[in-house]
């Protein structure tokens, strides 16, 4: 379920920065006539597409591997340990699911049911 809050967090953030990135776009239309550079306009642009991509994909991610791992499909536990390595570096709350998601799925007990299905 933590994978599932943490993936509806990265979404609801990456459409935070989209539309950031929405208020940057409306900007170069503003620069081109000559008002504001065009070129920080469009870097802050391209900078907010580049996070939100980045954001969404991560959220979605952890969204299907956390509804995956409560359905206990194989594959999602080696996609969730790879993610939970991963999610060390987000600190503080990545950091915490990182070694909970560690924890509990070299488990001896989770790694069984992971293989009985």
């Amino acid at each position: 379920m933590l994978y599932i809050i943490w993936g509806g967090l990265f979404l609801l953030a990456g459409a935070i920065v989209l539309a950031l990135m929405l208020g940057a776009l409306a900007l170069v239309q503003y620069a081109a006539a000559g008002e504001v550079s065009t070129l920080a306009a469009g870097l802050t642009a391209a900078t907010f597409g580049m996070l939100a991509i980045i954001s969404l994909v991560w959220g979605g991610v952890h969204v299907s591997t956390g509804r995956a791992l409560r359905r206990h499909q194989p594959w999602s536990r080696n996609v969730a340990l790879v993610f939970g390595v991963l999610d060390l570096a987000l600190l503080p709350f990545g950091t915490a699911l990182g070694i909970y998601a560690l924890w509990v799925l070299l488990n001896d007990e989770t790694r069984a049911q992971f293989l009985a299905t």
